[in-house]
């Protein structure tokens, strides 16, 4: 593996430049990365941009170093400087700190892999007014990914705000004909005998229930 901040041997490949920058909002919260690459002129070769979901400052961070690095490798530039302003990560990446936290070392092995794929790499740290382009594209990143759930809230609002309809009017109900009052009354020696005086019309049938 080249040793940072030197040459392996002698290139005739130029040196490209590369600012990344990582944030979270909450931490963790919703994260992204966001990276700048150019030429030796200043001339802009690339900018990269992602949300990560729901992600550490940190693990931000480091996604910013391995997309410049994956960049880097598949456009074939072998010899990268990066600048970033998360003195954590570029320290563990010079060796400076150890890397404790279970969650950065994967991260911190892959990156120390795909240096080690390179001509040469340097890395160092720069304050955060020194990282703009790269701290705006983070930004971006996660606004990017707040919009779906803007959107979803945007939407519960106009349905809630919907004019509500009329119901349709009841249909008319015909009107059913009256019944018929019961009639009350008892049997003696074989006649019936109606209460109030009634008279039963020819022709009815009289069916009898005892009480």
């Amino acid at each position: 593996m080249p040793t940072l901040f030197q040459e392996s041997a002698p290139s005739s490949s130029p040196w490209i430049h590369a600012h990344c920058d990582g944030g979270s909002r909450g931490n963790p919260g919703p994260s992204g990365y966001g990276a700048i690459l150019a030429d030796a002129q200043g001339n802009t070769l690339a900018e990269l941009s992602e949300f990560l979901g729901i992600r550490t400052n940190n693990f931000a961070e480091y996604s910013g170093l391995l997309a410049v690095l994956e960049w880097a490798l598949a456009n074939g530039h072998p010899r990268v400087k990066v600048v970033s302003d998360s003195e954590l990560m570029v320290k563990q990446i010079q060796g400076k700190y150890k890397v404790n936290s279970p969650d950065l070392k994967p991260l911190w092995q892959e990156a120390r892999n795909r240096i080690a794929r390179l001509e040469a790499f340097d890395i160092s740290h720069a304050l955060r007014h020194k990282n703009k382009q790269a701290d705006a594209l983070a930004n971006a990143a996660m606004d990017r990914g707040a919009k779906p759930r803007a959107a979803v809230a945007s939407a519960s609002t106009a349905v809630e705000s919907l004019p509500l309809r009329p119901r349709p009017a009841a249909s008319p109900v015909a009107p059913q004909p009256a019944q018929p009052a019961m009639l009350r009354g008892f049997t003696r020696n074989g006649s019936n005998h109606l209460l109030g005086g009634a008279t039963l019309p020819d022709g009815i049938f009289v069916k009898i229930i005892r009480e």
